[in-house]
């Protein structure tokens, strides 16, 4: 295969998103589709519907009402392995390995809550570790991993493009400095190409 279409979609329930899913799928055809917050847990997965789609080949991680990251494939994969993160079971991560030797990694960077300080909001304090621990993991495997592929909903707005009043927004969750500069290590922490 020499190109790979590679879909990601924070989807927000699966279930109610279904035949959002199911128009998308049938009007692009992707190889590879991540899914992010499919709020369901793994024996509730609709996964007859995306056998039909297509999909014979899948990972999930599910919770109920919150989270949730799956992985859909028309190809084989080699392995596929779910990653805890900060110590949480929180199901926001699933990487596989396709056939052809690419590891897939989706992730669902957790949102962070409405105060962007450490010391008052642990939710924040957790998004921030969660991005660290992502970055050194990253890091770590840069001299022996080349052929990654990191998906997912990042909860980060880097740039004063992607919002609507950049000035205003310096002190909301998800474009503060401090998500930039974890958002950088990130992108630092391997020879990653942003698409």
């Amino acid at each position: 295969m020499s190109n790979l279409r590679l879909v990601t979609w924070n989807v927000n329930s699966v279930r109610a998103r279904l035949g959002h899913v199911e128009k998308f799928v049938a009007e692009n055809a992707p190889d590879v589709l991540c899914l992010q917050e499919t709020k369901v847990t793994d024996n509730e997965f609709p996964l007859k519907a995306f056998a039909k789609m297509g999909f014979d080949h899948h990972a999930i991680a599910g919770q109920k009402s919150y989270n949730g990251v799956a992985i859909f494939s028309r190809l084989p994969f080699a392995v596929a392995e779910e990653k805890l993160w900060c110590g949480r079971n929180d199901k926001r991560h699933l990487a596989v390995t396709l056939e052809n030797g690419i590891e897939v990694n989706n992730f669902y960077v957790p949102a962070g809550g409405d105060v962007p300080d450490v010391n008052e909001n642990d939710k924040f304090a957790h998004k921030l570790g969660f991005m660290t621990e992502i970055a050194a993991w990253f890091t770590e495997r840069q001299a022996i991993d080349n052929k990654l592929v990191l998906v997912g909903d990042l909860n980060v707005a880097p740039c004063e493009s992607d919002v609507w009043n950049h000035k205003q927004l310096l002190k909301v969750v998800s474009h503060t400095p401090i998500e930039v500069e974890h958002m950088a290590r990130m992108y630092d922490s391997h020879d990653w190409v942003d698409a």
